[in-house]
């Protein structure tokens, strides 16, 4: 069972901007990115280490720096307490699963710790999917 995107992006921007360690280590954390789950797409808007915005019906036209694509099965194994094998990280679904990492590759890296620890919390909030 999902939740609607709107409880999921409240509940996913409470769950980042109280994480002790994106707010230890956050303070240039700021980009944009999509999470793509097939039927719900999300931007999450990130400044300095806190939400700013996340827009829950992203236009065609909608800017992010980068994004990340794949099924709704994909995301719920995501959002699993404990991942099941090649679905702990985004690299591993990457390279043996569904997952794409579009856009700037560069602002991704440039913020990865940060990145990987909130992509973390969705074992927390769920998917809306």
């Amino acid at each position: 069972m999902s939740i609607d995107i709107k409880s999921w992006a409240k509940k996913y921007k409470e769950l980042t901007d109280s994480d002790e360690t994106i707010q230890a280590m956050a303070k240039y954390y700021t980009c944009s990115f999509l999470f793509d789950m097939g039927d719900a797409k999300a931007i999450i808007e990130m400044h300095d280490g806190k939400v700013k915005n996340i827009n829950t019906n992203p236009g065609g036209l909608d800017p992010y720096d980068f994004a990340l694509r794949a099924s709704a099965n994909t995301w719920r194994e995501f959002a699993r307490p404990v991942p099941k094998p090649m679905f702990h990280g985004i690299y591993a679904a990457s390279f043996r699963r569904d997952l794409l990492i579009e856009g700037n590759h560069l602002i991704l890296m440039q913020n990865i710790r940060n990145f990987v620890v909130q992509f973390e919390l969705l074992r927390k909030s769920g998917v809306p999917v």
